[in-house]
């Protein structure tokens, strides 16, 4: 495991995990820059700023600028990422590895010169980050019965990070990722898919403690063993030749995944039979129980939060503007979407359940005014790795995350250097521009 996380290089992992990687970068910068503009991240920044400031190293924001501790420059830049719910996740893990490594990964370059030589080293270390937290996570889920928040496993990400990049000896790395997983934030996910709010999937409270446990373990703070990294079974035995980052999805909306079957499905629906959304008279929603109850107590959405972990408000969105994303979430008292709502039926198919969570399916009836009643099948997201996004569509979505925030020229500049990684190279363009404060676009 520790040499794992300490010497593995761009050279030992294949040309598709390399893709991959720089695939998962390239998607969170434009997440990142969409949920810059969030409340939750301004008053996560603003908060960090007042209260988290720097002492013999600091790090800047990510998209603010400010320098602060590093713990707390990569909870800031993990509640920006985790502000708008369209980042990657994996489905065994039921959650998210990129929403922590990446801020983490910013927070120990930018504030231990010298600790990522290159683009290359940058990207290896990303690539790392995401087999540790997905690993951590597929343990954490077998090994207790109740379903944890992002933040109880991706935080054991950014100590391997930490134990990386600062870098520590293998001691001190175990003590980090000891620490870590005993800090991290293990929070009730099923409570905020019932009342959603600002606290998410404690991903940036997993990107605080994960920095934090490096820096403790690297003055000599202990906390090992990690328990879930400590079982000898086949979540650890393959690390280094199943690469887990292949596994990861993408999401085309920026919603909770498990509402997205339904949203294909209703989008399908409303191309193939040509109706527009004055013509729906009912929406009939059938998916595993885990979908079903988001947001079931918020049915009608008064916040970004509630209507990101809804399925009625984003099928009822889809229908009303043929896409979900940023704006449209922006606009969640839209009354065509208002409308629509009161029109949705939910039931959980109990076989749909049984197949959760490797599989996530969805099937949505639309009854008309004029009497016609249009099904979908068993319909699946698109952007797993069975379904997955292309490369354009991901540039395209962002694009449209992205330059509305940056201003274009950032953007493709952000893009340019992301695709550049694994030539090596200096990396202190991108940082900079990763960190620099947004501006009007």
């Amino acid at each position: 495991m520790i040499p794992f996380v300490r010497q593995v290089t761009l050279a030992d992992m294949p040309a598709d995990v390399v893709s991959q990687g720089r695939r998962c970068l390239l998607d969170l910068v434009g997440v990142a820059a969409a949920g810059a503009r969030a409340p939750v991240s301004r008053i996560v920044r603003d908060h960090v700023a007042d209260q988290m400031a720097g002492g013999r190293r600091s790090a800047r924001m990510l998209f603010d600028g400010r320098r602060v501790g590093l713990a707390g420059a990569a909870l800031a830049g993990a509640t920006t990422i985790d502000a708008i719910d369209a980042h990657d996740g994996h489905p065994l893990t039921k959650g998210h590895a990129g929403v922590t490594v990446l801020p983490a990964l910013l927070a120990f370059i930018d504030g231990a010169p010298g600790a990522c030589p290159d683009g290359a080293g940058l990207l290896a270390a990303l690539v790392v980050g995401y087999e540790i937290a997905t690993r951590a996570g597929i343990a954490l889920h077998a090994t207790v019965p109740d379903f944890h928040c992002s933040g109880a496993w991706n935080a054991l990400a950014a100590a391997a990070l930490g134990a990386r990049l600062l870098p520590l000896d293998d001691a001190a790395a175990w003590h980090a990722l000891g620490i870590a997983e005993y800090f991290g934030p293990r929070g009730q996910i099923l409570r905020v898919c019932d009342h959603p709010t600002m606290v998410k999937d404690g991903s940036g409270w997993g990107a605080h403690a994960g920095v934090t446990a490096a820096l403790l373990a690297r003055d000599g703070f202990t906390g090992a063993p990690a328990a879930t990294l400590a079982r000898d079974d086949a979540t650890w035995a393959d690390l280094g030749t199943r690469w887990r980052i292949r596994e990861q999805y993408f999401k085309p909306y920026p919603v909770c995944r498990w509402a997205q079957p339904a949203i294909e499905a209703a989008r399908e629906l409303a191309r193939r039979h040509a109706f527009e959304a004055e013509d729906v008279a009912r929406i009939d929603i059938e998916s595993f129980a885990e979908a079903v109850g988001l947001g079931s107590q918020c049915p009608r959405p008064a916040t970004t939060d509630e209507a990101q972990y809804s399925i009625t408000w984003p099928v009822a969105a889809v229908l009303a503007h043929g896409d979900v994303d940023p704006d449209v979430l922006g606009d969640i008292a839209d009354p065509r979407i208002v409308r629509l709502l009161g029109l949705v039926s939910l039931a959980e198919d109990p076989a749909l359940s049984r197949r959760f969570p490797a599989e996530r399916y969805a099937r949505v009836a639309v009854t008309l005014r004029d009497g016609r009643r249009v099904a979908s099948g068993d319909c699946v997201a698109r952007g797993s790795a069975e379904n997955p996004l292309t490369d354009a569509e991901l540039r395209d979505k962002f694009d449209a995350y992205a330059s509305p925030v940056l201003g274009p020229a950032r953007a493709a500049r952000i893009a340019a250097a992301v695709d550049a990684l694994a030539t090596g190279g200096s990396i202190d363009a991108l940082v900079d521009d990763l960190h620099a404060p947004i501006v009007a676009a």
